[in-house]
């Protein structure tokens, strides 16, 4: 019998994890280019093929949250439209490292995966484009929010402040945690300035000044 559609969905997501998992952990083992989609499917128990299905390629394979990512971002902002676009990332981003959430939590495995993609040219390269696209993504939430045109350029010189501040604020965090100490705080700090960045950058503008929102 053909399972429901709730259950086909529950059992696709459950293959692509496994797929994922399998994949990460082979990776951090031996290396990007020294694991073959073929390695990976040979592990996770399935045909090349079917790892194809879920990933388009290798570095999607290894970078299989951005969606979520981008996902998370705009349910976060629309959650608090109410406030500035500033206001709302930056409250989006305490709840999320306070949370623990898995995007900004660092831990053992966190350390051993970024330490495996700063070791690959291609996944260096392939992070910078995830963090292009997503500070496209934020630039054009904080426009609409604004009222601005979605190419604005203020919202596009906040979006790069703030999410070079994220990226700033991991890398800080990762080292902490190799000195045995909490990361939280010292990626608060660095968050705190690059928003604090922007609230100066962009004064007077709807993106920080509630008063000049439409």
């Amino acid at each position: 019998m053909t399972p429901p559609p709730g259950r086909r969905e529950q059992r696709k997501a459950q293959t692509r994890q496994v797929i994922s998992d399998v994949a990460t952990g082979l990776i951090i083992e031996r290396g990007f280019e020294a694991v073959s989609m073929s390695d990976i499917a040979e592990a996770a128990g399935v045909s090349r093929k079917t790892v194809f299905n879920y990933f388009a390629s290798k570095e999607d394979l290894v970078f299989d949250r951005d969606e979520e990512a981008r996902a998370l971002l705009r349910e976060g902002m629309a959650e608090r439209s109410s406030m500035t676009p500033l206001a709302a990332f930056q409250s989006l981003l305490c709840s999320l490292l306070h949370s623990g959430h898995p995007l900004l939590r660092i831990n053992a495995g966190a350390a051993a995966f970024w330490a495996t993609v700063a070791d690959s040219p291609v996944l260096i390269a392939h992070a910078r484009r995830l963090q292009a696209q997503l500070t496209d993504d934020l630039a054009q939430l904080m426009a609409t929010a604004a009222g601005r045109p979605p190419q604005d350029a203020e919202a596009r010189l906040g979006a790069a402040m703030l999410l070079a501040s994220v990226v700033a604020a991991y890398e800080r965090g990762l080292a902490r945690q190799a000195l045995g100490e909490d990361p939280r705080e010292a990626m608060l700090q660095l968050m705190v300035r690059g928003a604090t960045g922007v609230l100066v950058a962009l004064a007077g503008t709807p993106y920080t000044d509630p008063g000049a929102r439409p």
